[in-house]
């Protein structure tokens, strides 16, 4: 996989999931140098609105691995505590209370490291809803990993929430969503998982998600964060040609084309 992200023109990735990658951190890095890939960060699922659990030694824990492959971002995801993304909780006004405070706090922590704390709303997590979004804009100082596909599967509108504040988004993962699976997801009629399974996550620019506008409203703001590309892809039957790359290779060209497009700013 590593070396196909480096033929298809890609020059970073976050760490990703257990296993993924070498455990130590210096195992991570010598594996990133080889392939000539930069380590960005990482996705981590953390309990944030149980007041009997303290996420800090755990985000520390995370931390210690970040130095040794220069990760500057910490991708926070507000789990639930149960397994999968099928389905939550309900969180009560004490525990969005806890919630916004361990944000905060986490926030602190990480910039005292020189990480940038972001927090990704996410199907199936306590942060998932357009309700929920605004709660943690209004609540916390928490910046936002604007994941497009996810909060359009939850219910926001990926470029109303870039135009509403673009100077706290500071990562963004780029997922392109087919609408009709997303409205089924909403509506109960199937799980996150068999929507997935069934094609929902399309290559960049064959969705409906407005990636292009969502790019340009960025740069216009002075965006400074990363582009993550996410080609999630479900393998039921053996892979033909270059097999999931395809899709890969399909989206980082789209992305390449809508930045090549937008208007040279005056230096």
């Amino acid at each position: 996989m590593l070396t196909e992200m480096r033929e298809i023109g890609l020059n970073a990735t976050e760490l990703g999931s257990d296993g993924f990658l070498p455990a130590s951190p210096e195992g991570k890095a010598e594996t990133l140098d080889r392939y000539g890939l930069h380590g960005l960060g990482n996705f981590t699922p953390v309990l944030l609105h149980d007041p009997e659990h303290d996420p800090r030694p755990e985000v520390d824990r995370v931390l210690d691995g970040f130095e040794a492959v220069g990760a500057k971002v910490l991708v926070l995801s507000a789990i639930t505590g149960q397994r999968g993304y099928d389905s939550r909780p309900d969180l009560d006004a004490d525990g969005w209370q806890v919630l916004l405070g361990n944000l905060d706090r986490l926030t602190t922590l990480a910039a005292e490291r020189g990480v940038r704390a972001v927090l990704h709303p996410h199907v199936g997590t306590m942060v998932e809803t357009g309700d929920d979004v605004q709660r943690v804009l209004a609540g916390s100082v928490v910046s936002l990993c604007l994941d497009t596909g996810h909060m359009l599967i939850g219910g926001s509108d990926p470029l109303a929430v870039t135009r509403q504040a673009p100077d706290r988004i500071a990562h963004t993962h780029l997922k392109d969503v087919d609408l009709a699976l997303a409205k089924r997801v909403q509506a109960g009629e199937l799980t996150y998982t068999d929507a997935v399974n069934l094609g929902m996550y399309k290559p960049l620019g064959q969705g409906d998600v407005d990636i292009a506008g969502v790019v340009s409203h960025l740069e216009a703001h002075d965006y400074d964060g990363w582009y993550v590309l996410e080609q999630d892809a479900i393998l039921t039957e053996e892979p033909r040609g270059e097999g999931p790359a395809a899709d890969v290779r399909a989206s980082a060209d789209y992305i390449r084309s809508v930045l090549s497009a937008l208007p040279t700013l005056p230096a």
